[in-house]
């Protein structure tokens, strides 16, 4: 079957979405399939090009496919007879981010008639759609709250979940990925103003603006915390992330209402126990408290005892961390049932 994986592309900004399109693509093609990534150039600002973005997508025709798997918006709104949704998420700022600081969509009569075009343009896709998958329990909701849609939790796979191992490890908390205000790595930089104990953190990933790295140094300049905390800005190789992990005491994952989080799948392989917050969406498809890490409201003072408490107690950070290395194998998230679910 000729399958083409289609997602959005915003130029020098690469996370877990671009992950997932990549393995996806490979392991379509390991398993028998003839399958090629196509990414279409976005942008979400100014806000009023996402009108024409929509219309791009949807004017595309596409020929000598037979079948489409769309990830994100706009992507997923290439029109294709055969289509397949593996949901990473919707256009979040007309939905659930609307309210908040995180949306680029202006309020008043400009910003109510780009939601509801957005919202028709979601509504004409998902219903034409053969079949919806989410890439967690999250993602699901929002589709069936802000959409009315059903879809399938169909969770991601590592690609290279055996390059994770419970090495032994070094005294610091490790918090990786891109960093901006929405995955907020400041609330873990600010944390380390009140933890007492010997430890150290270490963020690492690309900023998605330059204004989000130098906020985070200049958190990291403002209180003094130059022992503490060690920024490693920008892209690394895959080599030197899984090296991080390997070797952590524990990893932290504190985004707001993540999508998924592939931090907490590669911790848990590493049997690392993972520190994350109450309102962090995906990650808590997999963290349960006090049994495979520690799950606290979204504020420096409890990040911080709860830091502490990792810190102080090897044993207990170790038994949470075996915890989950086993949790994460009883899962048997893998790519061989992951592609025979997304092409049935």
């Amino acid at each position: 079957m000729k399958i083409l994986v289609i997602n959005n592309m915003v130029p020098f900004v690469r996370g877990g979405a671009e992950k997932l399109a990549e393995n996806l693509v490979r392991n379509l093609n390991r398993y028998g399939h003839e399958a090629q990534l196509m990414r279409i150039p976005f942008s979400w600002a100014p806000a009023d090009r996402i009108y024409d973005e929509m219309l791009a997508c949807r004017m595309l025709q596409l020929y000598n496919v037979d079948r489409v798997i769309g990830l994100k918006f706009p992507a997923y709104l290439v029109p294709h007879p055969q289509k397949t949704l593996w949901l990473v998420h919707q256009y979040r700022q007309a939905y659930d981010l609307a309210e908040t600081e995180l949306t680029n969509i202006p309020d008043g009569k400009s910003g109510t008639q780009l939601k509801q075009c957005i919202e028709a343009a979601d509504e004409e896709c998902f219903a034409q759609t053969e079949n919806i998958f989410c890439i967690s329990r999250v993602v699901k909701e929002r589709l069936h709250k802000f959409n009315g849609h059903d879809g399938t939790v169909l969770h991601p796979p590592l690609d290279d979940s055996e390059a994770f191992q419970p090495f032994d490890h070094e005294n610091y908390i490790f918090c990786g990925g891109r960093i901006n205000k929405g995955k907020r790595q400041h609330l873990l930089v600010e944390a380390m103003r009140h933890v007492n104990a010997n430890v150290r953190l270490l963020v690492a990933g690309p900023p998605d603006t330059p204004q989000d790295g130098e906020r985070l140094q200049e958190l990291v300049n403002r209180h003094k915390l130059h022992d503490r905390v060690e920024l490693q800005l920008g892209f690394h190789d895959r080599e030197r992330l899984v090296g991080w992990v390997n070797r952590a005491l524990a990893c932290a994952c504190v985004p707001y209402d993540e999508d998924y989080g592939y931090v907490t799948l590669e911790a848990f392989y590493a049997g690392k126990p993972v520190l994350a917050t109450n309102d962090s969406g995906g990650v808590l498809d997999f963290v349960t408290h006090r049994e495979t890490g520690l799950v606290v409201t979204p504020h420096p003072v409890e990040l911080a005892k709860a830091i502490s408490e990792i810190a102080d107690d090897h044993r207990q950070t170790n038994r949470w961390g075996d915890a989950a290395r086993t949790h994460i194998h009883e899962r048997n998230i893998n790519w061989p049932e992951t592609v025979k679910r997304l092409v049935a």
